[in-house]
């Protein structure tokens, strides 16, 4: 029996805008098995991106519990969830957030450095890893000398390198022409098969969609449907 990754127990988010609460979650009860590959789809403003934030320690719930990796964060510190962070999520957001004065390599090195990872081992998993997502040659360049498309895969290479036990993605294939997507969705159903890397990702992307194992659809801060999908790319 797996056990599990995630766990949101009453979830709610509250914002305040002006004299107006948004209720962006309203009492999301959920289980996430390691090992999953779970899409959370559903409009813009339906809630994905802030449970997202909610499960990566990003973002605090208004009220609610919140379990990663055995470890209820919804109450811990800020120093202890940054090392929560560091080493058991990677994250891919969907602005990238590169660090403009490194290389694709550096950056991809950077989780790596924090871990305490030695250096020629860095080097040798950040230039394999840029080469599994297509990015062979292009190692040293900075974000500003790469499209839109080629820091998304940096991105991911950045989160996966290290092979955390969970991956937060947000619209990763959001900047990403279709042939690419496709290597880089096959890319992460690899990982979660090989390594039982859990992966819960962000989408509007139907083929994202499709090679998830578990679809949960949002709408107004609510799950409206919970779908078990078949292992088609087995």
């Amino acid at each position: 029996m797996n056990s599990t990754a995630v766990s949101c127990r009453k979830v709610n988010k509250i914002f305040a805008q002006g004299e107006l609460a948004v209720h962006a979650l309203t009492s999301i009860d959920l289980d996430i098995a390691s090992g999953g590959f779970v899409c959370l789809s559903g409009p813009s403003g339906s809630g994905k991106t802030t449970l997202l934030n909610m499960i990566g320690g990003l973002d605090r719930p208004t009220d609610g519990e919140i379990t990663v990796a055995g470890q209820r964060i919804d109450r811990m510190s800020m120093s202890d969830l940054a090392e929560l962070r560091l080493q058991h999520i990677g994250f891919v957001f969907q602005a990238y957030n590169l660090i403009p004065v490194l290389s694709a390599r550096e950056n991809v090195e950077f989780v790596m450095q924090l871990q305490g990872v030695p250096s020629s081992e860095r080097r040798d998993r950040a230039m394999a890893i840029l080469a599994e997502v297509g990015l062979q040659g292009m190692e040293d360049r900075r974000p500003g000398e790469l499209s839109g498309g080629q820091q998304q895969r940096v991105a991911v290479a950045r989160a996966i390198v290290s092979k955390p036990a969970l991956i937060l993605a947000d619209e990763p294939t959001a900047n990403l022409d279709s042939v690419t997507a496709e290597k880089l969705m096959q890319l992460m159903r690899d990982l979660n098969s090989q390594i039982g890397t859990t992966f819960v990702i962000s989408t509007h992307d139907k083929l994202m969609m499709s090679y998830a194992k578990r679809l949960l659809k949002l709408h107004d801060g609510r799950i409206i449907d919970d779908i078990i999908q078949d292992d088609r790319q087995e």
